[in-house]
């Protein structure tokens, strides 16, 4: 299913997202109370490399590797078998690497040149090259932290249906601040507001009957 987080800049939206799959370890200053499991275990008791494999997570601005497309979905299948970015191409990376672009809905646009710069790429196709490189790894938990906030309304549209498409496969956890879009896309939403959780549920009460007064403020535009 997909979880929307949202909430006013500020609420401490991708820093909880950023806490699932530990990075805010790489923080300076930055700490944690309470549990946070995967399957039922603790994710700090998990090997971290381990963990960002099964927890991926797709940022704000498309951060293509400087290689070509192959090679920037190639990258993740390596580091995903531990055999380092040298690995000779075969024809099981081939087809794991197409396999990943068609997950993204990429495949049919770069199928002619997949040793074209990954640079070379609009915004909205570096977007869900990113999404493929993510997807290639098999995780367990995708994890997208404002992923078209960057992208125009097309490209916007494209990535949406994708997560509605995606959501068969893999748990999405995404942060917006769009709430047509949490709407259209998310199972259940959760509300964040000045770092609490003040309001989850399943997408359509938490827009159509908030519980709480707050959410009901928000959602309204009373504040943002």
């Amino acid at each position: 299913e997909v979880l929307a987080q949202i909430g006013a800049s500020g609420s401490g939206k991708t820093t909880l997202l950023r806490s699932l799959n530990r990075l805010t370890e790489v923080t300076t200053g930055a700490g944690r109370v309470g549990d946070i499991t995967l399957d039922g275990a603790d994710i700090h008791g998990l090997e971290v490399n381990e963990l960002r494999r099964r927890v991926t997570m797709v940022f704000q601005q498309p951060n293509p590797f400087p290689m070509s497309i192959f090679d920037n979905v190639a990258y993740a299948l390596a580091e995903r078998t531990g055999a380092g970015r040298r690995r000779r191409r075969s024809a099981e990376i081939e087809e794991a690497v197409v396999d990943a672009l068609r997950r993204a809905g990429l495949y049919e646009e770069v199928s002619g040149d997949l040793d074209r710069s990954a640079l070379r790429l609009s915004g909205g196709q570096q977007q869900r090259l990113c999404i493929a490189r993510a997807l290639a790894a098999q995780p367990e938990v995708l994890l997208l932290d404002e992923p078209c906030s960057a992208l125009d309304p097309i490209s916007t549209a494209t990535i949406e249906e994708l997560v509605v498409e995606l959501r068969e496969s893999v748990a999405i956890v995404i942060v917006t601040h769009n709430l047509q879009q949490a709407f259209r896309v998310a199972d259940h939403v959760a509300f964040m507001h000045l770092g609490e959780l003040v309001e989850y549920g399943p997408s359509e009460q938490v827009f159509d009957r908030p519980a709480m007064e707050r959410t009901r403020e928000y959602i309204s535009g009373a504040f943002g």
